[in-house]
């Protein structure tokens, strides 16, 4: 697939939404159509045309009061979401295939079936997630699952596990989209890593919380309710219980922050300039989607969502049931799946912070991506071997510990490279569907026949996560001659080839020099990444 041309028409005209000229940011006028405002650009109608001036002071205070109010909100969110998805395979320690009369790889294609649903749904959640504003969104998406979740307490066949899992998909399908979406119109690009991990990260702690609560309910003896519905109940109510103060607590952009007064809102936008991503829109625009189809970038992210999360589905449905097999009973298995947890949410941070720190994301998502590869091969080893080494086996599953730092690696990676409403939510999208059907094909490739190691399967995830790494240089490539065009096109339109990019500083400084003809007059724009020459690719 060839990179877009720096002469394609596409790149050459914008929509009449988007500015009022045809030249690629030549002379932009700095006064936005009616057509900007009406169809959502937020910021436009908070800041207008002119520049705010704040301080590092400022900027600190404005993200210490995001993160308290937003970021607490989206942790909590993830980790329920999490939360609902990994009981399943606690589930099946404690007595679900058994009591649902689950026969050869009905269990596996259970555990498929959310990831199946938000497959479907995905081109359907790129659509709300632009036109919904998020404070209604998110309730109902929360709520949703969590009646799913309990409802599966109550399904004790294959057909009704198999309705009420689809549900749950259906309704987690919009999460992380949203979630992406909401750290890019919320966050500097360098401060979005660390934010991505830390409600990412939830799925470490998640885990562990999902072994305790497991553990405890799993003692609970009682002639008319199992262990494993038991799990169910409670995690579901606990999910519906959240969504009204989510909606309460919840806002969608920060020109409606209800936490911001007037001129904090201003300064909260201004701060974002340096991102050239925008700053929201409720107008869905099928350019932005026709032009995320044509962008190589997208399938190269496409890809890898879909070989990190083959291997994620793995642990999330069989990774209770692997230690199980390792010789363990179901009371130490769910403990001993508690540091694997730990291990997640260390791995998540770690990475994260890498990132933040040396700012190269393909370079740390590909050395978290090697200690895979070990743990998969000893899996393989002892699996093998006719002198099957309990303790080297646990070790080479708590490596796997270490693909979960990818998945938060590569969401802030395509959030800080995608600008337009419209195309963040069908990129995002995009990797959601990559990222379900991993999850499709994961438990897939782990046959019942081939117990008690599951040798076929761990074989093919270990030569898929080789081809990983493959694939993230190739998305260096690609990057690294979008940034020319780039280059190109700012020196065809009079202005800098080399400009700084001050969204990556960890201390606030003020991008662009103002003027009709300065740089940032199309940052706070509902532009894409193409349309912009002043977008600067991060590696």
């Amino acid at each position: 697939m060839s990179l877009a041309s720096e002469t394609d028409p596409k790149l050459q005209v914008e929509t009449k939404h988007d500015v009022d000229h045809a030249e690629f940011g030549h002379d932009h006028d700095l006064a936005h159509t009616a057509a900007d405002v009406k169809h959502g650009d937020h910021a436009l109608k908070v800041l207008g045309d002119e520049r705010v001036e704040l301080t590092e002071e400022d900027n600190a205070r404005i993200r210490r009061k995001t993160d308290k109010r937003i970021l607490t909100i989206l942790i909590w969110v993830y980790f329920l979401q999490t939360l609902d998805k990994t009981v399943l395979g606690y589930g099946n320690v404690f007595g679900l295939s058994t009591d649902a009369h689950l026969v050869n790889s009905q269990y596996s294609l259970i555990s498929t079936m959310n990831a199946i649903a938000q497959l479907g749904w995905q081109p359907f959640s790129s659509y709300l997630i632009v036109k919904v504003p998020a404070r209604t969104l998110m309730p109902i998406l929360v709520f949703g699952w969590g009646v799913a979740q309990a409802c599966m307490a109550a399904s004790t066949s294959f057909g009704a596990l198999v309705a009420t899992r689809f549900l749950l998909g259906l309704f987690e399908a919009g999460c992380l989209p949203l979630f992406s979406i909401l750290t890019a119109q919320w966050y500097r690009r360098s401060e979005q890593p660390i934010r991505v991990a830390a409600w990412y990260s939830a799925n470490g702690i998640a885990t562990m919380v999902a072994a305790i609560i497991s553990f405890g309910l799993g003692h609970v003896n009682s002639e008319h309710i199992a262990g494993w519905q038991l799990i169910f109940i409670v995690v579901g109510v606990i999910t519906c219980a959240s969504a009204p103060f989510v909606w309460w607590f919840l806002d969608s952009d920060v020109a409606s922050a209800r936490f911001l007064d007037g001129h904090e809102k201003a300064m909260g936008i201004e701060r974002l300039r340096a991102n050239q991503t925008g700053t929201g829109s409720n107008e869905f625009k099928w350019t932005q989607v026709w032009e995320m189809a044509y962008d190589p970038k997208s399938y190269l992210w496409l890809v890898m969502a879909l070989l990190l999360n083959i291997g994620a589905s793995v642990t999330n449905a069989f990774g209770p049931t692997l230690i199980a097999n390792f010789g363990f009973d179901k009371y130490v298995t769910a403990l001993l799946n508690m540091p694997f947890g730990f291990l997640q949410f260390v791995c998540i941070l770690v990475a994260s912070y890498a990132v933040q720190k040396w700012r190269f994301k393909s370079i740390v998502l590909a050395a978290f991506v090697v200690p895979v590869i070990a743990g998969l091969g000893v899996l393989y080893g002892e699996g093998v071997s006719s002198n099957f080494n309990q303790g080297a086996a646990l070790t080479g599953y708590y490596l796997l510990a270490f693909l979960f730092g990818g998945n938060p690696l590569i969401v802030s990676w395509m959030v800080a490279n995608t600008a337009g409403q419209t195309k963040k939510s069908a990129i995002m999208s995009l990797y959601n569907a990559g990222s379900s059907a991993g999850n499709i094909i994961g438990p897939l490739l782990f046959n019942a026949k081939d117990k008690p190691h599951y040798i076929p399967g761990v074989r093919a995830v270990l030569g898929l996560f080789c081809a990983l790494l493959a694939v993230v240089g190739m998305q260096v490539v690609v990057l690294f001659f979008l940034n020319r065009q780039r280059e190109n096109q700012r020196e065809k339109n009079g202005k800098p080839r080399k400009i700084e990019d001050t969204s990556m500083s960890t201390k606030y400084v003020a991008y662009g020099s103002g003027g009709a003809n300065g740089l940032g007059q199309n940052a706070l724009l509902d532009m894409t990444d193409f349309r912009n020459d002043e977008f600067v690719y991060l590696y």
